[in-house]
Order: structure tokens, then sequence, then C-alpha cells
């Protein structure tokens, strides 16, 4: 029955973010939409052929949604850059927008190449309802975009993994400060200050709780085999969602997962704890001396190691940077949108 609800709720996702395809394409208004009467999905190679490497689209991509800690909601999205060599900044406005009632949503304008997960989150009001939002993105020519809501089949639980007790990563940007886990809840939680062509130092602190229960092998059903689903899970769903993108559904992302013995040595040289920073926005190029740190907290839950990088900016304005932390389930949780961390940080450089 989950299957064919989820079957169901993809179509008409795939149909409104196809319709807004080719509306924005043509230059059409949104009025029109009612008028479209028959509507092609794009062409089903379009995520999975080989990757170009530079004049390609990007694709806004919905992970999901669910609660966060103090209780509130958030939309959860990030997006999937189809070239293997262009970073590209597409800034707020017609060509990176958010609507209605946007375009800026706090969205990402530096494009990282590939899959990138769960980059930022809008929180929604609790008479949010059936709502929708959509994300419009022009790459090189190439305009995509998708719609999202508060979609029942698309519920997370961002704070556990329930098939293995996995929970995400800990962190905090002082010693003493708060911490954080899970998607970003607030647009950013640090601001710093810098000059052009000089090292800004980037610290935080992460701790991890390791999963409770480990598999030799993957179990029947994959990573998200019975237990994972919780008491507050809407009525009807059963499974982690599948990430829509551009009008298209895709389980576990666009990279396998992983298994067995040679991906638990792979996790090992990897650490418990990886921290990336990566950027988010801004006039300039940011060069991270240690785009990737790995940590080792003994898998105590307990423990705070500290991460140190710098960061040098090529040109003054405000930058945002986004911190990424992963534990040993990987990019995007391995397919089950759990377990990893975000925040962003502001950067004023003169």
């Amino acid at each position: 029955m989950m299957r064919k609800n989820r079957v169901s709720t993809v179509a008409m996702a795939t149909a409104v973010a196809t319709a807004s395809l080719m509306l924005s394409g043509s230059g059409l208004g949104t009025a029109a939409l009612a008028k479209v009467t028959q509507i092609r999905t794009p062409p089903q190679g379009v995520l999975v052929e080989p990757l170009g490497n530079a004049g390609e689209a990007v694709f806004p991509a919905f992970e999901g949604w669910g609660p966060t800690k103090d209780g509130s909601a958030v939309l959860l999205l990030g997006y999937f850059n189809r070239n293997k060599e262009q970073a590209l900044d597409i800034a707020v406005g017609p060509d990176n927008r958010i609507e209605p009632g946007g375009p800026d949503f706090g969205q990402p304008t530096h494009f990282q190449t590939g899959r990138q997960y769960g980059v930022f989150a809008i929180p929604i009001p609790k008479d949010f309802g059936t709502r929708r939002l959509t994300w419009t993105l022009v790459a090189n020519g190439h305009t995509s975009s998708v719609s999202f809501w508060a979609n029942p089949p698309y519920w997370i639980d961002f704070y556990k993994n329930h098939a293995n007790g996995n929970e995400p990563p800990r962190i905090k940007f002082s010693p003493t400060g708060a911490e954080l886990i899970g998607p970003p809840r607030e647009r950013f939680v640090q601001e710093l200050t810098g000059a052009v062509g000089q090292p800004v130092p980037l610290t935080l602190w992460a701790a991890d709780q390791p999963p409770t229960t480990v598999f030799e092998a993957t179990p029947p059903g994959g990573s998200a085999a019975a237990g994972r689903e919780p008491a507050t899970r809407p009525a009807g769903t059963t499974e982690p969602p599948q990430a829509i993108i551009g009008g298209r559904v895709f389980s576990g992302g666009l990279t396998p997962a992983g298994g067995g013995g040679a991906a638990a040595a792979a996790r090992a040289a990897r650490g418990d704890i990886r921290v990336l920073w990566k950027k988010y926005r801004g006039p300039g190029d940011v060069k991270i001396a240690d785009e990737t740190l790995a940590l080792i907290n003994d898998k105590d839950a307990k423990k705070f190691v500290e991460a140190k990088t710098t960061a040098t900016f090529s040109k003054p304005g405000v930058y945002w940077l986004r911190a990424q932390i992963n534990d040993s389930s990987g990019e995007g949780g391995g397919g089950d949108q759990c377990c990893w961390t975000t925040a962003h940080i502001t950067v004023t450089v003169k």
C-alpha cells in the first residue's frame, strides 16, 4: 500500500515539476498551468546519463520534511549539479528563486559539483497544511524546478535511524556553546569577520552517537528495514523518502551506499566523524585549507573533538559557508536521510 501511495504521489510531483519546467522555459505565466491538458515527463535518462564537464543543468532536490527538536517542522532541500568540473554561482532572483513568498528562502547561490544533500531547510508553520513551494534554477541555459510540500510519504526522522539506532553528530561552535544537531534551523549560527587574502580560522567541536546495531551486511529491505518506523510518523508511511530531483524520484540518492566488510574498512579510514566546509554564498572565491577533516572520538557519544581549518577570501563582501558533519553513514546518510548535521555561518570580509 505504501509503495502504491508513493507512486501516486510521485506522479503528481512529476507533473507539477515538469509543468513548471515547461512553462518557465516557454515564458508563460503560472496562470497558464490550468490550460495544460497533457504533460510529458522529462527524458528518463536525463539524470543517470554520463555527466558532463561543464554546460549541464543543476537540479534542485526535495529530500523530505519532518519535525525538529523544538517541535517545529522544516522542508529539507539539496541539489544535483551534473557538471563534473563546473561549480556555478547563481544569484537569488529570476534564475534562482523559491515561490510563492520568495525569491529568497536561504537557498545556496554557489553550487558545488555533484549531488549535495540537505544543504538547507525551510521552516514551516503548524498551519502550513498542503501549501506548496517551487524552487527554480536556471544554469547554463537549462531550467529545472521542483515543487515540494509537507507530503506524508516524504516524512523524515532527522534524528534517529530506527533500524540501527544511529543518530546525527552533535556540533557546537565554542567549547561551551549550544549543541546543534540535524538540519539547519537558523539561516546562520555564527558571524565572523576577516580581510581579503587573510586566513580566517574556522573551528567547531563534534561528537557522535554511533549505531547501536551493526549489520555484517545490508539486511533485507536495506538499512531502513523493519524497526525504522517511529510512533510519530504520519499514518501510511513506512519507508525513508526518495528524493524528488528534476521531476523524477531517486531512492538513496545517486551514489551507492555500500555495505559489507569493504565498506566498513572504508568507513574506518574516514574516521568516526567527517567535517566538510564548503562555500554557500558570496561574491568571490573561497579557499578552504582543509575542506574535509576526519575526526576520531573513539565512538564515545559524549566526547567532543575539535576540528580546525581556515578560509581565505578573494574579494570583500558577505560570505556564507556551510559546515556538513557526517558520521559513518556517509553522504546523505547512505540514502536514509539520517544521519548528518548541517550549519551555516557568515563571514564579512573587508
